[in-house]
């Protein structure tokens, strides 16, 4: 099952590059294959018994000598980062067939080609399979954005490789100095190590990944210039390859060093939370102020990996996903308020809730999520963050909440600058409403928000065994 979820794309991808199709039925192969993916993982699901560990493996040697082998496997969590991955990848290629992009077999086969690589990294159990895969996942993203990026995408493509290959090759540095010393690369037969050079090793590479203050450089221009469905990919998904890293990697194996730069972690995450929420609250655009809210989101959730709590991990989880989900409608909703006004900058926007009720009703109830109102799912994850955090220390916490006030308020903003706020002659009163095929884009993204905010129990409570507790770990 978890080979086909890699697989599909992976091969769906090859089939794009090398038959001669157009750009529309290269298009239309590439979200048939996002949508079968998305029911492979259904059935992933249903099949899941989330009182277990790690489940659905398939292990194949590959280099015995040295431990490696192609082992991969689902925890609770990776199961729903995954669901992530092929919801999000889904509405992001179908968003990419209906404005017709250039050179489309090239463009769907990449985005085909990065979904598979992300599942890789979700399920990967080997160190050498989980780099590969993280290489795997990068390299279409330098070309989505450096060939089909906005004006200034040279600059962001080269920021995003600088950042991105320094963290890989920390990491890949960590990943030798770790499997050696082991005696195997297996993440499942692997021991724990005290080793401090290498936990910071894997730990920077994440913290680009994320990103993490103060290695979030590439992050405001790689958004800004990508197509919004790359930006909706790399905001709501690809940062949560970071999510699973930490989790996987540096929690399990080094509980000794995390513990001893626990303070030092949850005070740069802090950091993170506060000064994204206050570059997001000056940002003069929807896609700058969903850039820096994710950078502040990212905080938030490494503060409740961090706490080192069950609360903490249970509501990362959680967050990660809510995030992922309301982060890709922004991005793809700036998108369409790009198509129709030929900008997202807030001083030539407002007002474009008259007459255009599908917008309206989207961009306000995905605004109203992300500013967590009590009974939203981000509310649920951010609750249980801070929940788990005060335990590491009531300040975390005082933090955490006095952030999550500034989410209220950029929030707040950006729903009020496009929807509400007249521009007068600045306001385009010819952009039309949502088309049937832009709802059915977005649509299936909020529905899955308001489920969530439901029932959050439904990834909460599934993410760990009950009886694998961080106490129990330790």
């Amino acid at each position: 099952m978890i080979t086909a979820l890699i697989v599909l794309p992976l091969a769906a991808a090859l089939v794009v590059w090398l038959l001669p199709l157009s750009g529309r039925a290269a298009g239309a192969l590439a979200l048939l294959t996002a949508l079968v993916e998305v029911a492979l993982w259904a059935v992933a699901v249903a099949g899941f018994d989330f009182n277990q560990g790690l489940q659905l493996q398939d292990q194949q040697s590959w280099f015995s000598d040295l431990g490696v082998s192609y082992h991969v496997g689902f925890f609770g969590y990776s199961l729903w980062l995954a669901g992530l991955t092929a919801v999000v990848c889904a509405a992001s290629i179908g968003y990419a067939l209906r404005v017709n992009r250039e050179r489309g077999r090239a463009y769907h086969g990449l985005l085909l080609f990065l979904m598979g690589s992300i599942v890789g990294v979700f399920t990967a159990q080997d160190l050498l399979l989980f780099y590969v895969f993280f290489e795997a996942m990068l390299i279409p993203i330098y070309v989505l954005i450096g060939v089909w990026g906005g004006p200034r995408r040279v600059r962001a493509t080269a920021t995003f490789v600088i950042y991105t290959m320094a963290g890989s090759l920390l990491m890949l540095a960590a990943i030798v100095a770790f499997g050696l010393s082991q005696g195997t690369f297996s993440l499942v037969d692997s021991g724990t190590s005290a080793n401090e050079w290498v936990f910071l090793g894997f730990l920077a590479a994440f913290a680009v990944k994320a990103p993490i203050f103060p290695f979030h450089g590439w992050l405001v221009d790689a958004y800004r210039e990508s197509p919004p469905e790359v930006a909706a990919i790399l905001s709501g998904v690809v940062s949560k390859a970071a999510v699973y890293g930490l989790l996987r990697i540096v929690i399990a194996k080094f509980p000794e060093p995390v513990d001893d730069f626990q303070v030092a972690i949850l005070a740069f995450a802090a950091v993170g939370l506060v000064y994204g929420s206050l570059l997001a609250f000056r940002a003069p655009d929807l896609r700058s102020v969903t850039a820096y809210s994710s950078m502040a989101q990212m905080g938030l959730i490494v503060l409740g990996l961090f706490s080192l709590t069950d609360l903490g991990r249970n509501g990362a989880i959680l967050q990660s996903v809510a995030h992922g989900l309301v982060s890709a409608a922004l991005f793809l909703l700036a998108g369409m308020v790009e198509t129709r006004t030929g900008s997202s900058v807030f001083a030539v926007l407002g007002g474009m809730a008259r007459g255009r009720p599908a917008l309206a009703t989207l961009l306000m109830t995905t605004g109203i999520i992300a500013l967590a109102v009590p009974g939203s799912v981000a509310f649920a994850g951010e609750f249980l963050i801070l929940a788990g955090v005060y335990e590491a220390g009531w300040g975390w916490a005082a933090v955490g909440a006095g952030a999550i006030v500034l989410a209220a308020m950029y929030m707040l903003r950006l729903i009020s600058a496009v929807l509400h706020r007249s521009r007068g002659e600045d306001v385009r009163e010819e952009a039309p409403d949502l088309r049937p095929l832009e709802l059915a884009l977005v649509v299936p993204l909020v529905a899955a928000l308001l489920f969530l905010s439901a029932w959050p129990a439904s990834i909460s409570e599934r993410s760990f065994p009950e009886s694998d507790t961080i106490e129990a770990t330790e």
